[in-house]
């Protein structure tokens, strides 16, 4: 495709998108496509979804029903399992998973195995971009061969680039649109083309060298939160120890209006990005036997900062032990006003009650329902705080009444200073 034609099909708005994996980040995309008036094909394999979709449904807090609805009924959006579409597609946006194996491995299966469904049905002219996280080269030397077994030929007969998702669940300042977007092509025209496609949705987008540096920056930038996160939960342990408090050292050293960026500690890190994107670069240096000793030291912190929050609640309390206690954790969310559980330190904290043999609810106003320690809970009704033992806020929600919880409980482990400016015996914080 040269870019005559391209800005054919976009002005004439006949450029034909497939958004393959339409979660936390194809679907925000995929909708900002439609609402310009392009027709945009989601790919899923859960029926739910696809389901939901078709019916004019959202299953993500930043993407509203009546967005979903509003693309639907005007024919410019629809959801298959299909795959076979894709050879009428003009533009590919790969946005699936990229988890870790139990060993922390990468798992780039979703990667191969979608990549290996577009070879079969890949159209000359076409345009793939890869935004599932990983490591670099992997759009250089593994997409990319893979769907030359077409026998066509990557920035030729198809373009290729990478352009890491920078999406934040929940963020009420950035979303799509207004945050600055990184795409790196196979080759120079590769670049050229997914920046001028992703310029008619985003204000900003920037193109760096080749798809290889596009790929680290998205490992950069969690790296940097994952062991800045982990630095401050160090320092949390060591006020613990002196008996100082980490929130107010805190508030007191992001007055400098230079040098200096706050983070915060927690009983965890969870999400789709910062536990999980660190540990694609590690593997990939180790490969190459070099050892990643931040990286690996801010693993090894964050992990256990779950336990060492139960620890601390068992030595605030005086129990050695939490058996029979009957305990509330409050948000089991990664973090707060959204519905996202991947990840969740919330759920390591209750897996851990759970061996304690502690008596565990939650209560989540975006979660209804999770899967946990081989069975299901339910979020319970928000009353009744005085018949527990003690409340752990574990994520700190909005919409949450933490006066409520402050005057009803017996007991409260604030572990993300939820409870801030308030005093009272009763709280333990982090």
């Amino acid at each position: 495709m040269d870019f005559q034609k391209l800005d054919l099909l976009i002005c004439q708005k006949k450029l034909k998108i497939g958004v393959i994996g339409f979660g936390y980040v194809g679907m925000p995309l995929g909708i900002e496509f439609a609402k310009k008036g392009f027709k945009v094909t989601a790919f899923e394999t859960d029926k739910e979804k696809i389901k939901k979709i078709n019916n004019g449904k959202s299953y993500i807090t930043d993407v509203k029903d009546s967005e979903i609805y509003n693309a639907v009924k005007k024919n410019l959006l629809k959801a298959t399992d299909d795959f076979s579409y894709l050879k009428e597609q003009d533009l590919i946006i790969i946005c699936v998973p990229t988890p870790l194996s139990k060993t922390k491995e990468p798992d780039i299966s979703y990667i191969i195995s979608v990549c290996e469904k577009i070879s079969k049905n890949l159209n000359r002219g076409a345009i793939i971009i890869l935004e599932s996280t990983t490591y670099p080269t992997t759009t250089s030397k593994i997409v990319k061969p893979i769907l030359e077994k077409s026998g066509l030929k990557a920035g030729k007969d198809f373009y290729l680039a990478f352009s890491p998702e920078r999406i934040d669940p929940g963020n009420k300042k950035f979303n799509i649109k207004n945050t600055p977007k990184i795409v790196g092509g196979i080759d120079e025209t590769s670049g050229k083309i997914a920046q001028k496609i992703y310029s008619l949705i985003i204000k900003k987008v920037f193109r760096v060298s080749n798809s290889d540096v596009a790929e680290m920056v998205k490992l950069l930038e969690n790296t940097f939160r994952a062991v800045n996160i982990a630095m401050i939960n160090e320092f949390a342990l060591i006020c613990d120890k002196l008996g100082i408090d980490i929130w107010e050292v805190i508030d007191a050293a992001k007055t400098k209006p230079f040098g200096f960026m706050p983070f915060y500690p927690g009983p965890g890190i969870g999400g789709h990005c910062i536990p999980l994107d660190p540990m694609y670069l590690r593997w990939k240096m180790k490969k190459m036997n070099f050892k990643t000793k931040f990286i690996e030291l801010a693993d090894e912190i964050n992990s256990k900062m779950p336990e060492y929050a139960i620890k601390k609640l068992k030595k605030r309390l005086k129990l050695k032990s939490l058996k029979g206690l009957k305990i509330l954790v409050v948000g089991i969310t990664y973090k707060p006003d959204i519905n996202d559980t991947r990840q969740s330190p919330s759920i390591d904290i209750i897996t851990i009650l759970y061996k304690e043999h502690a008596k565990v609810f939650y209560y989540d106003p975006y979660v209804k329902e999770i899967e946990i320690c081989g069975g299901k809970m339910k979020s319970i009704d928000f009353k009744n705080l005085s018949s527990y033992d003690c409340v752990i806020i574990a994520t700190a929600h909005s919409k949450i009444n933490y006066k409520k919880i402050l005057k009803e409980s017996r007991k409260i482990f604030d572990t993300k200073n939820a409870l801030k400016g308030l005093k009272s015996e009763k709280i333990i914080t982090l």
